[in-house]
């Protein structure tokens, strides 16, 4: 295949991994009342799929770099697809609870993986772009979740609503593991990673501090993501319903927005300093900073709203740029574990506690301070940036030719 359409199969799986993660957020209510599930029980199904999604990351990371990457991403959209398929079949909690495991083990399997091989089928001039692009699938996929869920859901049940999102996906990855080839397999077969090649990996400062201000990156954007609904109800007497329609469409449309431009942006530079991936991510972050202070202060929902489009736009901008910079700074040998680990450390340190602290620091103080506080998380991001474009200095960049299949 070629590299055009390795990324329009790949992006079409990735788009269907946020479909299928987020469905289940449209059918909650129409789950709770057939199952007759608790609220506590609901959240437990998001922090299920998220905490086996880290836990196996790494795992899908290791034995990825030693075997065929297009069997390991086919297959993992073929295990989602299914579990969220027979999703629709569940009867209690626990049986939806093991429904989710699955999903978060196979999207952890494919998550892993994409985004290195992708950037290898295109030169290193490129990449920001290619995965900035790639990265679309999670704002759009991610609104498509919400709107196929709540419409399927709606007219045909939740059951039927995991059914059909279910089968694309299943499609879509036997494709991806039966036509496309990995050049790495051929290339490399006898050069399959060594321990000590992964203790190297944890000794990259770049790598390191690429993953810290990603972390804390996610940390803010994870604890919007859960509170801000609440907080427009809250402060500006907004519904929950309609607060989250808005902010919904207005995240699909800001972080669609910023992760292109980050790309485009980061690629232009790099033709003139290898610190461009950095630079680019460190002013996102820091642009972000007072719009997002601002959007929280405003007067009125409507204005915040207008401040809360920029500060998302500004902090999505850096997705495109550190993955390529996670590709241009390891081995291709270990890449699916960068990645994996990259996905265990930001979310581990990010989205998986910030929704929990900022509840603790609104019950002190109030959801307003509870924010504000985590948007301070901004300064340590650009900090690593920083950091990570000082170091750069002392390394060369892996240039590596697009690979050959």
């Amino acid at each position: 295949m070629t590299p055009k359409k390795i990324f329009w199969l790949l992006f079409a799986i990735n788009l269907f991994n946020y479909i299928d993660r987020q469905v289940l957020f449209a059918v909650f209510p129409l789950i709770k009342l057939d199952l007759s599930l608790t609220d506590a029980q609901l959240g437990s199904l998001a922090s299920a799929f998220m905490l086996v999604y880290m836990i196996y990351a790494p795992l899908a990371g290791y034995f990825a770099d030693r075997s065929p990457r297009q069997h390991w991403m086919g297959l993992s959209a073929v295990l989602w697809s299914i579990a969220t398929f027979f999703t629709g079949f569940m009867n209690n909690f626990k049986q939806l609870l093991a429904a989710r495991s699955f999903i978060g083990i196979g999207e952890a399997g494919f998550t892993t993986v994409a985004q290195g091989f992708l950037a290898e089928q295109y030169p290193h001039e490129k990449r920001a772009r290619i995965l900035a692009s790639f990265g679309l699938a999670l704002p759009a996929g991610s609104a498509l979740g919400y709107f196929l869920g709540g419409v399927l859901g709606d007219h045909f049940g939740w059951r039927i609503a995991f059914m059909i999102v279910g089968v694309p996906g299943l499609l879509l990855g036997l494709l991806a593991a039966f036509k496309i080839k990995d050049a790495r397999v051929f290339a490399d077969k006898a050069e399959k990673p060594k321990l000590w090649a992964y203790v190297h990996l944890l000794k990259n400062k770049i790598f390191i501090f690429i993953c810290l201000a990603q972390a804390f990156s996610t940390f803010i954007v994870g604890g919007l993501a859960a509170w801000l609904p609440t907080y427009f109800n809250r402060f500006y007497g907004y519904s929950v319903a309609k607060s989250s329609t808005i902010f919904g469409i207005m995240i699909v449309c800001s972080g669609a927005l910023g992760v292109f431009l980050g790309g485009q942006v980061a690629d232009r530079l790099i033709k003139k300093t290898q610190k461009a991936y950095f630079i680019t991510a460190g002013a996102s972050f820091a642009l972000a900073m007072p719009f997002a202070v601002l959007g929280i202060m405003a007067p009125t929902f409507e204005s915040s709203i207008f401040f809360l489009f920029f500060a998302i736009m500004f902090a999505s901008a850096q997705t495109g740029p550190l993955s390529a910079a996670i590709v241009g700074y390891t081995s291709k040998k270990v890449r699916s574990m960068a990645f994996a680990l990259n996905i265990f450390i930001i979310h581990a340190l990010g989205d998986a506690i910030s929704p929990m602290i900022i509840g603790k620091f609104s019950d002190i103080w109030n959801l307003r301070i509870a924010i504000l506080f985590c948007l301070l998380m901004v300064v340590p991001a650009c900090f690593f940036s920083a950091m990570a474009a000082i170091v750069s200095k002392k390394h060369k960049m892996n240039v590596e030719e697009p690979a050959k299949i």
